[in-house]
């Protein structure tokens, strides 16, 4: 398989990097060690540290701090998506019941703040300014990210630019922090520390687009969530901003009162309209070419295995969809 050619180039220290995580979750707090213990072992592919690892590694970088960076890199995700559940009520995350569902909202929003505050100790014992600035940073832009989707849930008012935005803060944000802090771990000269950079920027605006896709035509059991979970959250994501622009009065009526409404009473409607309107195919086009900017940055990388599956990545990402 693709996907398994990927992690097999850095299988090693993907090893050691769980090992890593598992080690520096540890807690004088019981509920603090279960808590983080569950969600970091729910699953999931670690793109993000994957994103660390292939990223050093393809500008050269030879020691082994890079392992602690991509667990900062994790535990910074994994902090996010505790909140994130918290802010969105979610009941299932792939595919398992989400922190708050088992524990309540109270304890998941601390044990997420545990992750960020371990995250930032580890981050400090790397010894590299421009490392934390990079991170603190997309900290920050991520929160606003988030902040900024919360304003628009059941705003059907949105434009696709408006969308980028949020999505570039709370989504792609973070795999480009993965990409250009493996890059300023390695002391890439600038022309590489800027490629691996954009090169995060434009794969996690990929991935999202893909995602945004995959809620309306994905299987519920591989995404180990709902078809249509947007939707039911009130969340305009790209295909129903296209499918309102690209449809008739009555139906585009439909859509925005949907999105206000929230919930899964119109979905069949739906699903037949991001469809007929060509939403689902434009989205894709778009994650299609955020994947082809993605791969022209790479460009500016030597041959070698981890570039080749930073290559692999990139198309993995887009052919999620069947």
């Amino acid at each position: 398989m693709t996907a398994q050619r990927i992690y097999d180039t850095v299988a090693n220290d993907f090893s050691r990097v769980n090992d890593l995580i598992i080690q520096r979750l540890s807690s004088d707090v019981p509920l603090v060690e279960k808590i983080a213990q569950y969600i970091i072992e729910s699953g999931g592919k670690r793109l993000r540290p994957l994103l660390v690892l292939l990223s050093s590694r393809a500008a050269g970088y030879t020691k082994n701090e890079h392992l602690k960076l991509a667990a900062v890199i994790e535990f910074l995700h994994t902090a996010t998506l505790l909140h994130d559940d918290v802010v969105d009520t979610s009941d299932l995350r792939r595919g398992r019941s989400t922190a708050n569902a088992k524990w309540g909202n109270a304890p998941s929003v601390l044990v997420g703040d545990f992750l960020y505050a371990r995250a930032f100790e580890m981050m400090v014992e790397l010894r590299s300014l421009p490392i934390m600035d990079v991170l603190s940073h997309a900290t920050a832009v991520i929160a606003q990210g988030e902040v900024m989707q919360l304003m628009n849930v059941k705003n059907p008012d949105i434009t696709e630019d408006q969308y980028m935005t949020v999505i570039h803060n709370k989504t792609a944000k973070l795999f480009e922090a993965a990409a250009h802090s493996g890059a300023l771990l390695a002391n890439a000269d600038d022309a590489q520390e800027q490629a691996l950079k954009n090169y995060g920027k434009h794969l996690g605006l990929a991935f999202q687009l893909v995602d945004d896709v995959l809620d309306y035509r994905g299987d519920a059991e591989a995404m180990g969530k709902n078809v249509g979970d947007d939707l039911a959250e009130g969340k305009a994501t790209l295909p129903l901003i296209h499918a309102m622009a690209h449809s008739s009065e009555e139906d585009c009526l439909l859509i925005r009162h949907a999105i206000r409404k929230g919930g899964l009473d119109d979905l069949p409607h739906i699903l037949r309209l991001v469809e007929t309107t060509g939403a689902l195919e434009y989205t894709m086009k778009r994650a299609r070419e955020e994947a082809a900017e993605a791969l022209g940055n790479l460009k500016a990388l030597p041959a070698s295995p981890h570039k080749e599956a930073l290559e692999l990545l990139t198309e993995v990402a887009v052919a999620r969809v069947s």
